[in-house]
């Protein structure tokens, strides 16, 4: 029975609905666990310093294919092994990261999924400042554990709030004892509004969307999550789309394809949800062509 090695950056509880999304992509391609395949889990814990550990195990334990779910994991996950196969599940751009040669020919032992979240930081900013246009100070948080991501985000917010003649601060957070300081420099810092970058870590972090809401720091970030527990907007692409999208890549490579004939596919579904009490709470005032193209509005 061939074996997946499935390695997240995420913990197990985190990752619920993301592995049945895999497992449904595994079932569409054939394979279900248990019958003809077998998975391997194995957790960061949001740990990113841990990865390069799981993914040495995966390799000693000679797995069929190696599923990655996060940009560092699927960096880690390479530089552990040539051979191979992987499969990414991702929001960043894996050519800028050295993961693949082109999207049309991945090239190597590495192919996967990408979703369009961290391209759309910069939109972010732009729709927070629709919304909040007297804040001239804004403030982005980033993973500092996942340095590429990090960096190409920095970078993108840093041109576009250029381009909207606002100011930006680059603010860090790796755990979640960090997140009372991030609030307490953007008190310091006055900044008027929040965008999350685009990780791992930051999805499941329910936290973020409470301190907005106490510090009435206007926030968005790119999942329905955020804005259900009380952020003021998420826009970005499907959460779990590319996820049942790398299970059926996964099966077709159990199958015998090899990741060098399998362009990396682009998860092209982008969300909008918008917290419409949250909205209320801050004294914001939601344009009704905004809200007409929200894929729901929650009150």
């Amino acid at each position: 029975m061939p074996v997946v090695g499935y390695m997240s950056a995420r913990s197990a509880d985190d990752s619920a609905r993301l592995v049945a999304a895999f497992r449904q992509g595994l079932a569409e391609a054939g394979y279900v666990e248990g019958r003809n395949v077998a998975i391997e889990f194995r957790w960061a814990e949001d740990q990113n310093d841990r990865l390069v550990a799981l993914a040495a195990d995966l390799v000693r334990r000679q797995v069929t294919v190696i599923v990655a779910d996060s940009t560092p994991g699927a960096l880690t996950a390479k530089a552990a092994t040539p051979t191979i196969p992987i499969v990414f599940c991702l929001g960043s751009n894996p050519v800028e990261l050295g993961l693949v040669a082109s999207l049309n020919r991945p090239g190597g032992n590495v192919t996967g999924i990408t979703s369009i979240n961290a391209q759309l930081a910069a939109k972010r900013l732009e729709l927070l400042h629709q919304l909040v246009p007297t804040a001239t100070v804004v403030a982005l948080l980033v993973n500092p554990t996942s340095p590429n991501l990090a960096e190409t985000t920095a970078k993108d917010l840093r041109a576009a709030a250029r381009t909207l003649g606002l100011q930006i601060h680059v603010l860090h957070a790796s755990t979640e004892r960090d997140f009372d300081t991030v609030f307490a420099t953007l008190v310091q810092l006055r900044a008027g509004a929040l965008v999350i970058g685009s990780d791992a870590f930051f999805d499941s972090r329910s936290e973020l969307a409470r301190l907005a809401i106490r510090h009435a720091v206007p926030t968005i970030y790119q999942f329905r999550e955020f804005a259900a527990a009380g952020g003021l907007i998420s826009y970005g692409g499907s959460y779990t789309d590319p996820f049942r999208q790398a299970g059926i890549y996964t099966g077709r490579i159990l199958k015998g394809e090899k990741p060098v004939d399998l362009p990396v596919q682009q998860s092209s579904k982008v969300e909008l949800f918008i917290n419409l009490k949250t909205a209320k709470a801050l004294g914001i005032n939601i344009p009704n062509t905004l809200i007409g193209r929200a894929d729901e509005v929650i009150e």
